[in-house]
């Protein structure tokens, strides 16, 4: 019978190349590709709910269609809590029941849902999403 002898520095080193070629989830994060950048929409509507978590902030809302005069709910993707803390949001500054007006750009689809450019509180403050999701162009 024989016995193999590895070496401890020799097992290391394959170690950390499989852990250099293992994928990494935590690092992967989804494009602003579903989104209109080109199209950007402003409306006013009730939140409904205020999502302040990783790795994204959202708030959904029901603004009237102008279109059809029917209520949508909408989905509104924010940055992370950190982008926006650096901007100046607040976790308590959106709750359900605040009427709100946003800039957004929609998705391609058509469905209800956005990526925010702007949001303007009640009181009339404006805040952007950071940099990252890029400024509103219109007003």
């Amino acid at each position: 019978m024989s016995r193999h002898k590895y070496s401890t520095s020799g097992l290391a080193a394959v170690l950390a190349i499989l852990a250099l070629l293992a994928p990494a989830p935590g690092l992967a994060h989804h494009s602003f590709a579903g989104y209109e950048p080109e199209l950007q929409i402003k409306f006013s509507g009730v939140v409904t709910e205020f999502t302040w978590a990783n790795p994204h902030v959202y708030v959904r809302m029901d603004a009237p269609d102008k279109a059809t005069g029917k209520t949508r709910r909408w989905l509104i993707e924010c940055a992370n809590p950190g982008i926006l803390n650096r901007v100046g949001w607040r976790f308590n500054m959106v709750k359900a029941g605040d009427t709100i007006t946003v800039i957004v750009s929609p998705l391609r689809n058509g469905e209800p849902a956005a990526l925010l450019k702007q949001i303007t509180l009640a009181d009339g403050t404006k805040y952007s999403n950071g940099g990252p999701a890029g400024p509103a162009t219109i007003e």
